[in-house]
């Protein structure tokens, strides 16, 4: 007889007694919690935070109606564990929740390419991570809440706001960190690159194991920090081969090879293979999970389209991830098209960084296609097309690429720059 694994439990009188909060009536216990009250269904408690323009207490009966066992609210009703805080008790459950793992908890932190090195991390060594980009307080709740017990997991953590790196980490509380990178991002809550730099360097200093690229260790200045890059750190990729639909490189004495192009992934499996090393865990497996990667779409994510290539690199973009784009596409022969759209939260000074970014891609080709509000800007400064629309966009391209041409794709992912794929008519080219 197979025997049905039993659901996690969330008590609301264990809640309260953690948060000091207050129990009223009405209340049970429940297998899953969220906070956006549109995922709520029967026995998924709600946490009811603050938002941007509305806070989650206006949800709390809503949630109630669709099946919550209980509600975590400021506010006082049956059905509700009552909190000053939300958002901090939130906080404390999260943190009690990853006390009760005994594997490791091996953090990834940086102002580009977390998530690609948090997914080669994961599989490379063969340890859970959260889908996605659930890199903040509540996905990192809710994914200790349903881990199972085992050697280790990798989490990501991610910040858009000041002092978040210390709520993160003490939620997280790494055995192990990662750092990689760290440059301009986030800039309308973190202000400037000093900001930057403080925060994403909190996660090194609170972590007993600590690695980080050479660019990241450069900026931080961190004493007896290991260290991995391209052809120089205490960990190596050397002799870098970059397709269009994949990587090679050697590491020590091994060859590695990675189904997808680009130096993203080449540092994301190089973090993964250092920290096999560090932990003392077989390479060879490391090296065998790494040969099957799968990334979220939209990194570095290759297609043929018709007799055209695409590089989907348009989840997300930032100053540092646009420069390793840019790396990536020198090493590319025959002609390429870059299709560019807006890097968001950049700040007063985002003008200033789109013409440096338009600037760096004139040095890669003269086929620029600029989306958005810095388009024509940036077509003064490097030559180039503006459009409005990414329909236009596409529509310049089908009367412009030919056979065997490589079309990239970058921009933040609130401009939606897949778009152009799914509207690419493939017997125009």
């Amino acid at each position: 007889m197979v025997r049905t694994k039993e659901p996690r439990v969330l008590r609301p009188d264990w809640v309260a007694r953690l948060t000091g909060g207050k129990m009223h009536e009405s209340t049970s216990p429940a297998q899953d919690l969220h906070w956006d009250s549109r995922k709520i269904a029967p026995g998924v408690a709600f946490f009811a935070l603050p938002g941007a323009t509305v806070h989650g207490r206006e949800f709390g009966l809503q949630a109630l109606q669709s099946g919550a066992p209980f509600v975590v609210s400021d506010q006082a009703h049956p059905g509700a564990v009552q909190v000053e805080k939300p958002e901090r008790a939130l906080l404390a459950v999260g943190r009690a929740l990853r006390d009760g793992f005994g594997g490791t908890v091996l953090a990834v932190g940086g102002s580009s390419g977390k998530t690609t090195a948090k997914e080669c991390l994961a599989q490379g060594l063969g340890w859970p991570a959260p889908e996605g980009n659930l890199n903040n307080t509540p996905g990192l709740t809710r994914f200790f809440f349903h881990l199972e017990p085992g050697e280790g997991c990798v989490v990501e953590l991610g910040i858009d706001r000041l002092l978040e790196m210390a709520e993160l980490t003490y939620l997280a509380r790494p055995d192990f960190a990662v750092l990689t990178s760290v440059g301009v991002e986030h800039l309308e809550g973190l202000g400037n690159l000093e900001n930057v730099i403080r925060e994403e360097s909190w996660l090194l200093q609170v972590s007993p194991l600590r690695l980080a690229s050479l660019q990241a260790a450069g900026m931080v200045q961190i004493p007896k920090l290991k260290t991995y890059g391209i052809e120089a750190g205490d960990f190596r990729a050397c002799e870098v081969e970059m397709g269009r639909e994949s990587t090679r490189f050697r590491f020590e004495k091994s060859s590695i090879t990675l189904p997808y192009p680009g130096v993203g992934p080449v540092m994301g499996a190089l973090a993964a293979l250092a920290t096999t090393r560090m932990l003392g865990k077989p390479i060879g497996e490391t090296i065998e999970r790494l040969s099957t990667l799968t990334l979220p779409a939209g990194r570095m994510q290759w297609f043929r389209l018709g007799r055209v290539d695409f590089i989907h690199d348009a989840y997300n973009s930032n100053p540092l991830s646009f420069q390793a784009g840019m790396e990536f596409l020198k090493t590319q022969p025959g002609r390429k098209w870059l299709v560019l759209g807006r890097m968001a939260e950049l700040g007063p000074e985002a003008l200033w960084y789109h013409l440096e970014a338009a600037r760096l891609a004139a040095t890669i080709s003269p086929n620029l296609v600029f989306i958005g509000p810095f388009a024509k800007q940036q077509t003064a400064e490097a030559g180039g097309t503006a459009v409005e629309t990414i329909e236009e966009a596409a529509q310049h391209l089908v009367h412009s690429v030919k056979p065997g041409d490589l079309v990239y794709l970058k921009a933040s992912r609130s401009v939606g720059l897949e778009r152009l794929l799914e509207i690419w008519p493939l017997e125009e080219v």
